[in-house]
């Protein structure tokens, strides 16, 4: 029938020369071929210049046209493969069209999938034409049916002119693809060097990268994540692809039903290694291997993967990861061209940290300079400039002060009130490597339990009642720095747990918060109270009580240091006269007995306060006490060894009646007893309850 020959030969060079449509033209190629050739399945391979490697440029079968990135009858391989040993090469070698039976194939290579694929399905026999236009070998033309075909001289003929035509078709639908995905990649790094250019935001950058790569790699799932030595890897970036077609980040409150993180860190090496494409086999491979691969295999429909290192030094320490809930989604050709925009990527992870360490840095430097100026205005007239005193006890303490300071080791001070322990504090951040960085200051129990929390981590905007804005805590502040934990024997049970996390994991999360904060500070704490006793009580846990008493510095009371009362007073007293601009004016020798044999239970507090009381009030040559005499009377010193000594609770005891006698019974306020203790009115009234004080009976006796 050469009418019908040539009335489809010039069928076919129409269509080839008019459409544009990949999917029309050839879809009209395989419907005018059933007319002529009875056959079940067609396929159309092209290989690459050195003939080396196989690409599925088209495939229907039974009449269900399938494209490249779509998987054929059977699956399980990618699209693209190298032709060695497989039949592929002997087609290739064929100059002719060639018939032959699949199941003799078979024999010679029997693990060939595409022909038992095709032999399951009842599929036999099999047509190759190969392509050839302009004298240049272009790909294969295949047809498969379940029965032989019985083809004339005639048939071969057309078939051979079909295929010439088919290789032309062919060739310039690969051009025009060539030309698309080179314009379509152009625009895509434009637009990637335009994103860089003008976003800093990490989130709206890589959100900008997802997208754009998606244009040319279709992906569900865009991530970059990071690992640095000796640390978890960590998600930098991650995004998943709306239904709409954005892409919106990933919710972090589902990390929780991820496989345990050590599993997981096996899995994310193994694809830091290399770039790799995993799809079919190979990804049921490493699922089988990786649990977390698993996971994302079976619980969120993972059924392609593609990895691209992106080495910033001699070992990878970041990568590009994609993922596809459609079978065979990436090729190697994707893989190569996601590996060109590495440099790009890098150099967007390198911006955005860089951006992110100068903002961290600034915030940190304002807030410490916000901290530092808060601090000067409210502490500093009450600091000694260095210590005073050079007794043997004291000596002990500037021994141990100069051992532990250089260290990062946490430390624990302990003495009664007004010995000084601040003061310790800050020569221990002073003479440390952190001087450079803040020393933040707490008392806890300065405030009320509810609030501890909110200033030792922070709250985040909307955490509770009354939280309208974000707040940083003070161990988020004290970072790089020294936090110093006042009265550390206050803090409640629940919020001690925290605070032990702290200390053992260095990280927190704010009130209300998902992220994890992780510190790097030097802890230094203090207390009056006998912490051995607040454990054996169950008013401080013993697990935190360890963790804090790694190295202890005791204060001594001012009663036992008294060679140091005279240089101390010495002090004071130059200090206060230059501050107040009053005389020099002496002091007698019977004041100076007096105020060496005074038991001072506010120690070196209440010293301080007795000479700024009598530089006021003196008027003669000579400095006057007045109501001193009264409050040694009440308060004597501590008996000399081997004479009977007061409980610790009684000490306490005499202690605050001293401090209301002085204060003619009044608790707060700036005259008040609390201020002379250095203690929270309400703290002082709970232990005024506790030990049965009645200020109003026992003041007056």
């Amino acid at each position: 029938m050469p009418d019908q020959d040539d009335s489809l030969l010039l069928y076919l060079n129409d269509a080839i020369a008019t459409t544009r449509n990949k999917e029309d033209l050839f879809r009209s190629v395989t419907e005018k071929l059933r007319l002529i050739f009875p056959f079940d399945a067609i396929t159309i391979l092209t290989l690459d210049a050195e003939q080396q490697y196989r690409r599925v440029f088209l495939r229907d079968y039974l009449g269900e046209l399938l494209l490249p990135h779509q998987s054929g009858p059977g699956g399980g391989k990618p699209m693209r493969g190298p032709i060695e040993n497989t039949p592929i090469e002997l087609f290739v070698r064929q100059h002719g069209l060639q018939q032959y039976d699949l199941q003799e194939l078979l024999t010679s290579y029997p693990d060939y999938q595409p022909f038992c694929a095709l032999l399951d399905k009842g599929m036999r026999y099999s047509v190759v034409v190969p392509l050839r236009t302009g004298g240049h070998f272009v790909g294969l033309l295949s047809l498969v049916a379940r029965r032989q075909p019985d083809f004339s001289a005639n048939d071969i003929d057309l078939l051979e002119k079909i295929g010439s035509l088919v290789a032309v078709a062919v060739t310039n639908t690969l051009a025009f693809e060539d030309i698309a995905r080179r314009e379509q990649e152009k625009s895509m790094q434009l637009a990637l060097n335009n994103a860089l250019l003008s976003i800093k935001e990490r989130g709206e950058l890589f959100r900008t990268i997802a997208t754009e790569i998606s244009h040319v790699v279709p992906c569900d799932y865009f991530g970059v994540r990071v690992r640095k030595p000796s640390s978890p890897v960590r998600a930098l970036a991650q995004f998943n692809k709306q239904p709409d077609g954005t892409f919106a980040p990933v919710d972090e409150s589902r990390a929780d039903e991820m496989p345990p993180l050590e599993a997981s860190q096996q899995a994310v090496v193994e694809l830091f290694s290399k770039p790799g494409v995993y799809v079919g086999t190979d990804l049921e491979e490493l699922a089988n291997r990786y649990e977390l691969l698993r996971y994302i295999r079976e619980e969120r429909g993972t059924q392609s993967l593609l990895c691209a290192p992106l080495k910033t030094g001699d070992e990878p320490t970041a990568a590009l990861i994609l993922a596809s809930r459609q079978p065979f989604a990436f090729t190697e050709e994707n893989l190569e061209l996601i590996q060109t925009l590495v440099p790009q990527i890098r150099l967007a992870i390198q911006n955005v940290l860089a951006f992110e360490q100068i903002d961290a840095l600034r915030a940190q430097l304002e807030r410490e300079r916000t901290y530092l100026i808060d601090e000067i205005n409210t502490t500093a007239a009450a600091r000694l400039d260095d210590f005073v005193g050079g007794s043997a006890v004291m000596q002990q303490v500037y021994t141990r002060l100069s051992q532990v300071a250089p260290t990062d080791t946490t430390v624990l001070i302990t003495g009664e009130t007004g010995t000084g322990k601040e003061l310790v504090a800050r020569a221990l951040h002073n003479l440390s490597p952190r001087k450079e960085r803040a020393l933040i200051k707490i008392n806890c129990a300065a405030l009320p339990a509810q609030l501890i929390e909110s200033e030792l981590f922070g709250h985040e905007k909307g955490a509770f009642t009354g939280a309208h804005d974000r707040r940083i805590g003070k161990f988020e502040l004290a970072d790089g720095g020294t936090i110093f934990l006042d009265e550390v024997g206050e803090l409640p049970l629940d919020l001690q747990a925290k605070l032990l996390r702290v200390l053992q994991e260095k990280e927190f999360e704010r009130i209300g918060g998902r992220r994890v904060i992780h510190t790097d500070v030097r802890v230094i704490a203090a207390t009056n109270r006998v912490l051995e006793d607040e454990v054996a009580a169950g008013h401080f846990r013993a697990d935190l009580y360890y963790r804090l008493n790694v190295f202890l510095i005791r204060l001594p009371a001012l009663r036992e240091r008294p060679d140091d009362i005279e240089p101390l007073m010495r002090y004071f007293l130059e200090r206060f006269t230059k501050q107040m601009g009053k005389p020099v004016r002496g002091l007698r020798e019977r004041d100076l007995k007096a105020l060496r044999q005074y038991g001072w239970p506010g120690n070196v507090r209440e010293l301080e306060h007795v000479l700024e009381q009598a530089v006021i009030v003196s008027q003669g040559p000579f400095l006057e006490f007045a109501g001193f005499s009264a409050a040694a009377q009440v308060a004597p010193a501590t008996p000399e060894t081997g004479g009977p000594l007061k409980t610790l609770k009684d000490q306490e005891r005499d202690h605050i009646l001293a401090a209301l006698r002085r204060t003619s019974g009044r608790v707060s306020g700036p005259n008040g007893a609390a201020v002379l203790l250095d203690i929270n009115p309400k703290t002082l009234e709970a232990r005024m309850k506790k030990l049965g004080i009645q200020r109003t009976v026992e003041v007056v006796k």
